[in-house]
């Protein structure tokens, strides 16, 4: 009994699962650690220092440790969502050093090393913290080695301070590892998805050989039924008057080639339409790019699985519309799968005098759509324009 081979569509759902939960295990390792972290310093402060027979000392303690475990997810977040970002469209040092998850965990940092009376703590922490922001390349090494050098500097000088000899030791160790552990897990994130992201380009670029390919074969099989063609004409062309017969001959062999030629069209567009899903996005990303538009592109994983027939159309379509009648600074793209249907969101925010969402355009994506059990709707105000498909995930063009 042989064993199924997977497809390669099969094969891209099933590595991007793989990239999905690699990163889902990183960021739950980070927190938990982080959790480790504020517990056991919660552990000695609350309990063997008898902080908690002070009220304000253990709710600043709590709602500290809240907050920076709470901005940590979501800077784990951002992270995340801005790894698939080309470096042009990723925010700006102001937007990701001063926004809100960043100083609140600073600040948070802070007081909970006052609370815990250490320097070494609050350091510790803010370091973490920082760890977090994307930085440029070997920077974020070079910060975790000095600080980690000013750790140990702290350590030895709270030495003298009331912290208890028999506690040292897991505390130093929990304070001096947070912010190296951060730092080694984003690092083996970012090469997961740099390899992830290596092989997405290696799968473009296959398919861009396969369309120069299928782009070579259309030229040959043209090429050699035209050249047929003209010549069963042209000979049809000189027969006709002295043997109207054979000429008929003649057009009737040009007409056979005319619909061998239009059969072998069929068939190699049949195989251009077999691009996946991913592939498409990230064409029209390239062209909104390419037009001066700053582009957010959000795929799902598995999106390779997605019903391209139907898809597919709609976001060549949507593109077109967008170059010929946009006239904005921005656009957003995106494919995710809801339950059992997928859900395709194309936004941009139209230009002065733009008419994007009117014309026939929408009503044929509607009705292609709408034939398929599937639903378009359709939202316009100053600041955008925004068009969400819905499909069945089993569904296809009929």
């Amino acid at each position: 009994m042989s064993t199924p081979v997977p497809t390669p569509t099969q094969t891209a759902a099933s590595l991007a699962r793989g990239v999905t939960a690699t990163g889902w295990y990183i960021a739950t390792s980070m927190v938990f650690f982080l959790l480790g972290t504020v517990a056991v310093w919660g552990l000695v402060v609350l309990i063997a220092r008898e902080g908690w027979r002070n009220p304000v000392t253990l709710l600043v303690y709590v709602v500290s440790a809240v907050v920076v475990v709470v901005a940590t997810v979501l800077l784990l977040t951002r992270y995340r969502r801005d790894g698939d970002l080309d470096d042009s469209d990723r925010p700006s040092w102001r937007r990701r050093f001063l926004s809100l998850p960043v100083i609140a965990a600073v600040l948070a940092s802070i007081a909970l090393g006052v609370v815990a009376g250490s320097a070494l703590l609050g350091a510790a922490l803010v370091g973490a913290t920082l760890c977090l922001v994307r930085w440029g390349p070997g920077i974020r090494w070079r910060g975790v080695v000095l600080l980690e050098i000013a750790l140990v500097a702290l350590w030895l000088l709270e030495q003298a301070g009331p912290m208890p000899r028999s506690d040292a030791f897991v505390l130093v160790f929990f304070a001096v590892v947070l912010p190296m552990t951060q730092a080694l897990s984003l690092w083996s994130w970012d090469v997961v998805l740099e390899l992830d992201r290596a092989r997405r380009t290696e799968a473009r670029l296959a398919a861009v050989q396969e369309r120069l390919r299928l782009a070579g074969e259309l030229h040959d099989l043209q090429g050699h039924h035209l050249q047929v063609i003209a010549l069963q004409l042209e000979l049809a062309e000189r027969m006709i008057e002295r043997d109207p017969d054979a000429a008929a001959r003649q057009i009737a062999l040009a007409r056979t080639s005319v619909d061998e030629a239009r059969d072998g069209t069929r068939a190699l567009a049949g195989r251009f339409r077999g691009v996946p899903l991913p592939d498409e996005l990230a064409n029209a990303a390239d062209l909104l790019r390419a037009a001066g538009l700053a582009v957010a592109l959000d795929v799902a994983g598995d999106a390779a699985s997605a019903p391209a027939d139907l898809l597919g159309p709609v976001i060549r379509e949507c593109t077109t519309n967008v170059l010929k009648h946009g006239g904005g600074a921005w656009a957003r793209l995106g494919l995710e799968r809801v339950g059992d249907v997928w859900r395709l969101t194309m936004a941009n925010d139209p230009g002065p005098g733009s008419t994007i969402g009117s014309g026939a355009g929408l009503e044929g994506i509607a009705h292609r759509i709408g034939v398929a059990g599937g639903d378009v709707a359709s939202s316009r105000d100053d600041a955008s324009f925004t068009l969400v498909v819905t499909v069945p995930a089993d569904g296809s063009a009929a």
